[in-house]
């Protein structure tokens, strides 16, 4: 079975890391899509850029909808893994499945250079959507509370991974509902 999937991320890359190096780091997410190159990579959507690195913004682009089967995710986050040591920082990479009967699957997924940085995004993005939806029912002041209590959260979960091991491959994903907060907009 078939599925659509939406892949969307702006992700800085350092300084000195070239095309080569990006497109060998995506070389799972090409060799899926039997491309040859990162500008190989058409989106099913015409107003959808694909996968594109911007050199001298050190931007890489990724806005693609395609077709995918089973191991499309596999592929992604391999990939994913290869970019990290190339990313200036972690950042969100927002991936929706689109399935047959009209629901869609929405997952997070993260990259950056450590399972540091990538815990430190994490935190970032849980504590702007505990905000976002407070917010909408409390002050300030709440709001401050309970995010003060989601950051402990995440010290506490980063010193107890640290003591069953030190630093390990990050946990790369959340799964999340419907997200309004953050829109794909171009």
């Amino acid at each position: 079975m078939r599925l659509e999937v939406h892949v969307h991320a702006d992700i800085p890359i350092l300084e000195g890391v070239s095309r080569k190096q990006i497109e060998q780091a995506f070389a799972p997410w090409l060799e899926y899509l039997d491309a040859d190159a990162l500008a190989d990579v058409k989106s099913l959507e015409a107003d959808e850029p694909g996968i594109r690195f911007d050199e001298k913004e050190l931007l890489l682009l990724l806005c693609w909808t395609g077709e995918i089967g089973r191991s499309f995710h596999a592929a992604l986050e391999s990939s994913l893994d290869n970019l990290g040591p190339y990313c200036y920082e972690a950042v969100e990479v927002d991936v929706t499945v689109y399935h047959d009967n009209g629901e869609q699957e929405a997952k997070l997924l993260f990259v950056g250079p450590t399972a540091q940085s990538i815990h430190e995004a994490q935190r970032r993005c849980m504590v702007e959507d505990v905000s976002a939806l407070l917010e909408r029912q409390f002050d300030k002041e709440k709001t401050v509370e309970v995010t003060a209590l989601v950051n402990q959260l995440f010290d506490r979960d980063w010193k107890e991974k640290a003591a069953a091991g030190g630093e390990k491959k990050p946990e790369r994903a959340f799964e999340y509902g419907a997200r309004p907060s953050r829109k794909n907009l171009h």
